[in-house]
C-alpha cells in the first residue's frame, strides 16, 4: 500500500444558497481544489462524491456522472462513483478515494462531498434528515434525531453527572470559531446563556444546541505522497482512514452514552497512524447536537468518559488551548450540508496544517483529526493527517 496526500483544496460557502445549484457548487468546489494542486484534468482517473439524498431533496439521482458531464470532464470517461453513508457520506467518499489511491489503482483523484438542502421546506428537510435512522424501531414511534440525541443527553447526566451547560459549551466554542469564518453559515458569536435559553427541541437540546441544515460543497485532490512535491508545498499526509459500524437503532447499543463506533474506529486510527490521543490538540469533530461533540471528546479517547464537561468548564478545549476541537466552526456554526462535512472537515484541519486558516489559526500544529458520524452513530468514520516536512 502507498502513503497517500492531500495535494489540494476547495470549499464554497456554506449556507442558504438558494440561488445556486448543486450541481455549481460542486464543480466550483472541485475546481479550486483542483487548481490549488497544480494538477490539470487529463492527469485524473477518478471522481468520488460524498452525497446523502440529493434523489430526496432536489429530485437528482445519479450524480456521479453529473457532475462529472457539467465539469467538462465526461469525455474522459473515467469512473464517478457517488458514495452514501448518512451524514458521514462526505469522509466515507474520501476513506474510498484513500484505498483507490494507496492500493495504486488510481495516482490522483478527486474526492468532494456536495449537499443542497435548503430548497425544501423545514419539515420535510427534518423527515429526510430522519431517514438515516431505523424506521421500523425508532422512526414509526415518533422518534426524530434530536430526541434520539435528546435521550443520550439525558442519560449523560444521570450516568456521569453532566450539567446542561457542560454541552451547551460546544455551541458557544463553535460560534466563537465561526465568526472568523467567511465560509461558514453562522458568523455570529453566541453566549453559554442565550444557547441555554433557547427555544426548546427534544428536552435537555434547544434550538442552539442544534446544527442547521445548510447547502455547501467541499473537494479534495488525492494523490500518492512520493510525488506529492511536484504538486505542492505542504503536502499533507493521510496517516490513518479508518470506519466503524454499529446497530442503527440507539435502543439496540448497550449504552446509549457512548457511540461504540466512534471508539473502535478512533482506536484503530491510532494504531495505524502510531500515535496516542494524548498527541492530538487539533480535532474537528461531528457536533450536529451539542452533546454529540461532547460524547466524541471522550469516545475519540481525549477525555475519561464522564470528564469532558469539566475540560469545557475549566477552559481546556479552545482555540490554541490544550486541545482546539472545530476552529472552523462545526457543523453548528460552519453548518451541516450532510454530503459535504467530512470533506469540509478535512480541508479545515489542511488549512491548519499549512499555516492558511488566517484569525483562527491554530499555531505549532503538525497533527490533526477529524471524525464524521453517520445517523446517531451507526457509521463512525476517523481520519489522522499530518504535515510532511
Amino acid at each position: 500500500m502507498r502513503e497517500v496526500a492531500i495535494l489540494g483544496i476547495g470549499q464554497t460557502q456554506f449556507g442558504e444558497l438558494w440561488d445556486r445549484s448543486f450541481r455549481e457548487i460542486g464543480i466550483e468546489a472541485g475546481f479550486k481544489a483542483l487548481e490549488s494542486s497544480k494538477l490539470s484534468s487529463k492527469d485524473l482517473s477518478a471522481l468520488y462524491i460524498g452525497n446523502m439524498a440529493s434523489g430526496a431533496f432536489i429530485d437528482q439521482e445519479h450524480v456521479g456522472p453529473l457532475v462529472l458531464d457539467y465539469s467538462g470532464l465526461a469525455g474522459h470517461h473515467f469512473p464517478s462513483v457517488r458514495v452514501e453513508a448518512g451524514e458521514a457520506s462526505g469522509a466515507m467518499a474520501l476513506a474510498q478515494a484513500y484505498l483507490a489511491v494507496a492500493s495504486g489503482e488510481h495516482d490522483f483523484v478527486v474526492v468532494g462531498g456536495a449537499e443542497k438542502m435548503t430548497d425544501v421546506p423545514d419539515d420535510r428537510g427534518a423527515a429526510i434528515a430522519s431517514s438515516t435512522m431505523d424506521q421500523e424501531w425508532e422512526r414509526v414511534f415518533g422518534a426524530s434525531m434530536a430526541s434520539l440525541w435528546a435521550l443520550a443527553a439525558r442519560r449523560h447526566m444521570i450516568d456521569h453527572g453532566t450539567k446542561r451547560e457542560d454541552f451547551a459549551r460546544i455551541s458557544v466554542l463553535d460560534h466563537e470559531n465561526g465568526s472568523k469564518n467567511p465560509l461558514a453559515h453562522f458568523r455570529n458569536k453566541i453566549s453559554l446563556d442565550a444557547v441555554l435559553a433557547a427555544n426548546p427541541v427534544a428536552s435537555p437540546l434547544g434550538m442552539l444546541d442544534c446544527a442547521p441544515f445548510s447547502d455547501g460543497a467541499a473537494a479534495l485532490v488525492l494523490g500518492p505522497l512520493e510525488s506529492a512535491r511536484k504538486y505542492t508545498d505542504t503536502p499533507i499526509r493521510i496517516a490513518a482512514s479508518q470506519i466503524a459500524t454499529d446497530f442503527v437503532a440507539l435502543m439496540h447499543r448497550k449504552d446509549v452514552t457512548t457511540v461504540e463506533s466512534t471508539v473502535v474506529a478512533a482506536r484503530r486510527a491510532y494504531q495505524r497512524a502510531k500515535i496516542e490521543p494524548s498527541k492530538i490538540h487539533l480535532a474537528e469533530i461531528h457536533d450536529a447536537y451539542s452533546i454529540g461533540g461532547l460524547m466524541a471528546l471522550e469516545d475519540l479517547g481525549f477525555y475519561r468518559k464522564g470528564t469532558a464537561g469539566k475540560a469545557l468548564s475549566d477552559g481546556e478545549i479552545g482555540n490554541g488551548a490544550r486541545l482546539t476541537i472545530n476552529s472552523s466552526g462545526g457543523l453548528k456554526a460552519q453548518g451541516q450540508p450532510f454530503g459535504a462535512v467530512g470533506i469540509a472537515q478535512v480541508v479545515e484541519i489542511v488549512r491548519q496544517l499549512r499555516g492558511e486558516a488566517g484569525p483562527r489559526q491554530v499555531s505549532g500544529q503538525e497533527v490533526g483529526l477529524t471524525h464524521n458520524l453517520g445517523g446517531t452513530g451507526a457509521t463512525s468514520i476517523v481520519h489522522v493527517l499530518t504535515r510532511v516536512n
